[in-house]
């Protein structure tokens, strides 16, 4: 069961370090918070009746790498530490 707030909408951030959070559906696919919570003409729930396109079966942390993208609308979802490849390794 995914953590909901009070209000049923689902977080964008961590409680806990404000880190971005992405949601899974059951079709291996990545959503946005604003889609998984049914935003942009997302059908999105953890109970969808579809088996795999809209049914969310988790969320997780982005900590690093390059932006995730949603897969519903294309929104990039930035990971905490940013993407190790971007780093030049000049520190002057």
């Amino acid at each position: 069961m995914l953590h909901r707030y009070e209000d049923g909408t689902l977080p964008r951030r961590t409680d806990l370090g404000c880190y971005p959070v992405a949601y899974l559906c059951a079709d291996g696919g990545t959503l946005c918070p604003d889609c998984a919570n049914g935003k942009n003409g997302s059908e999105a729930s953890e109970d969808h009746d579809a088996p795999r396109d809209w049914r969310l079966v988790g969320s997780f942390v982005h900590w690093e790498g390059p932006a995730e993208i949603c897969d519903h609308c294309g929104a990039e979802i930035e990971s905490a530490y940013g993407d190790p490849a971007d780093d030049s390794g000049d520190r002057t």
